[in-house]
């Protein structure tokens, strides 16, 4: 048998190469553009010519509502880059925006292929102009708008928007735990504290908490800088078939265990505990599949679209106990760059960009291979970080991924 053969399930994949085009707010640059910028980017990371990329994944594939928020799809992107695929897939309905590379990982794993390009572009700032995010919602900015699924019942009440949605759910969280805007507050300063050091984040000036106490509210208890700030921007990676990693000239990020389960309800306003959304579900199926702990996690890249799903990231991940996670990021100090758990160490999307869940799992193999500059975390010790924990998504959507340093 080979070793090949002897490792089980995901981990015979590693993330064997990154890229990321130019990110910004409003650049007007053509998605497909970034798109290309990206992949060309990860491909040579990897060590690779676009003639050795067998597979492609993607979320959520073309789609021109919401404006700005895909744009490029599979076949865009294999026509561009000219590639014979084996395999490809793209779509909506997966466990978060990393599904696509869980697909791909699930796809090199069986054999179906050899590399496969993950890709997530955005344009969301350009979409917008000058209008305000009004203009990129599901209606497209104009016209009506006949809604279906649960929003048929939010709508008639103003709450069209995820901010709503997730407000009331840390409005339960802060009834249920006492937990306050001061502790929440620290997710946004820690973001803001290490978007400083990172030359592509989009906000970069220091944020206080006067700054954040004093802002405009957006949905009760979220204020503006809680809330993911739009940008332009495409980040791709090249998830390979483990014997790959001998050819590399960096260390591969090997896929430890993924975690991906739904057990709970299917629906953002009808989960059984809306203080903890499906990112229990697939914390709970990541720490299943792997003899790894909590306690072994170097560097936590954990979604913020908005701030209160990185805290119940970190709730559901174990990093605390259910409830506690006001007190364990109280004061900030836990989660800072030489804290206990670093995280979100490029920024997050809160002061980085939102670029919808890539840009974590980008970030983290920034960290693991050592390529962070000013922003790098050093472990005690003096090591680079050597295992990283990535999660995406909020409400009935979440998927995460455990990374290992390795050859």
């Amino acid at each position: 048998m080979s070793a090949f053969e002897e490792l089980r399930g995901e981990r015979r994949a590693i993330v064997s190469g990154i890229g990321q085009s130019q990110v910004g707010r409003r650049i007007y640059r053509d998605p497909l553009d970034l798109t290309v910028d990206a992949a060309l980017e990860a491909i040579a990371d990897a060590g690779l010519d676009p003639s050795d990329i067998d597979g492609i994944a993607t979320y959520p594939g073309n789609m021109e509502i919401p404006p700005g928020f895909s744009g490029v799809g599979v076949t865009e992107l294999q026509d561009a880059l000219r590639l014979e695929l084996n395999w490809f897939a793209g779509g909506m309905e997966l466990p978060g925006q990393l599904g696509a590379v869980v697909n791909a990982v699930l796809a090199v794993s069986a054999g179906l292929c050899d590399h496969v390009l993950c890709f997530r572009t955005v344009w969301e700032a350009s979409a917008q102009g000058d209008q305000g995010r009004a203009s990129v919602t599901m209606g497209g900015g104009g016209g009506a708008y006949r809604a279906s699924s649960f929003m048929q019942w939010t709508l008639p009440f103003g709450a069209a928007s995820a901010a709503n949605w997730i407000g009331m759910m840390a409005q339960r969280h802060f009834h249920e735990y006492g937990t306050t805007r001061e502790q929440l507050a620290q997710i946004a300063l820690n973001a803001r504290a290490n978007a400083a050091l990172n030359p592509k984040a989009i906000y970069r000036d220091p944020m206080t908490m006067d700054d954040y106490l004093s802002v405009r509210m957006i949905s009760t208890p979220l204020c503006l800088y809680d809330c993911d700030a739009p940008a332009d921007g495409s980040t791709a990676v090249v998830i390979s078939r483990v014997e790959h990693a001998a050819a590399l000239d960096h260390p591969a990020a090997r896929v430890e265990a993924m975690g991906t389960a739904l057990r709970g309800r299917p629906s953002w306003d009808q989960f059984d505990d809306l203080t903890t959304m499906a990112l229990r579900d697939a914390s709970a199926m990541l720490w299943e599949r792997s003899d790894l702990t909590p306690a072994d996690v170097d560097v936590a890249e954990l979604y913020d679209g908005f701030s209160f799903i990185t805290l119940c990231w970190l709730e559901a991940l174990g990093f605390c106990a259910q409830g506690e996670g006001g007190a364990f990021i109280e004061g900030g100090g836990a989660i800072a760059r030489d804290g206990l758990l670093p995280l979100n160490t490029h920024g997050g999307q809160l002061s980085a960009g939102r670029l919808h869940g890539f840009g974590f799992l980008h970030e983290a193999c920034v960290q693991l291979w050592g390529r962070g500059d000013e922003r790098q975390v050093v472990r005690p010790g003096g090591r680079d970080p050597e295992v990283a924990v990535v999660g995406a998504g909020g409400g009935p959507l979440g998927g995460c991924l455990l990374l290992t340093k390795g050859r």
